[in-house]
């Protein structure tokens, strides 16, 4: 299973977010340290805001930051979210026939199995151990140290 770029992307906006979450970070900030185009930045902002991981001000004193304590963002819920469908296999795709040998096929089944297996995973992590190592991580996105809170 391979997850799509914007879920990727949520979860390096979640770090850079949760690094410092006592100020608002910008788009063209987050976009800019990771070299990331910021219309997708964009994206991905609107959608964790509207599963309440972000919140967003406007104005000029705007930005993006945690709309939850890191501790209780999951990140089976941000894969969930950003990825919506997770279908490994296309049994019955949009549109299509039915796969021939679908009435007979367990290969659904053992998918959808390991799909949960691999989101049972997920869930057993949250955004908080995720920022660990905070300070190396600091470091890495070159975060100003002032904002960062000791971790």
């Amino acid at each position: 299973m391979r997850l799509t770029a914007h879920t990727d992307y949520a979860l390096r906006v979640l770090i850079y977010l949760g690094l410092q979450p006592d100020r608002m970070a910008t788009i063209r900030e987050i976009s800019e340290r990771y070299e990331l185009s910021r219309d997708h930045i964009m994206k991905i902002a609107q959608k964790l805001s509207n599963a309440g991981f972000i919140e967003t001000v406007r104005g000029k004193n705007g930005g993006i930051r945690l709309g939850r304590e890191p501790a209780t963002i999951v990140v089976g819920d941000i894969i969930r979210t950003m990825e919506g469908r997770m279908d490994l296999v296309e049994c019955h795709g949009h549109g299509k026939k039915n796969c021939l040998i679908a009435p007979v096929c367990l290969l659904q089944d053992v998918m959808h199995e390991a799909l949960e297996a691999f989101l049972v995973v997920l869930d057993r992590y949250t955004l908080a151990d995720l920022l660990h190592p905070s300070k190396e991580l600091t470091k890495l996105v070159q975060l100003d140290v002032k904002y960062i809170k000791s971790a």
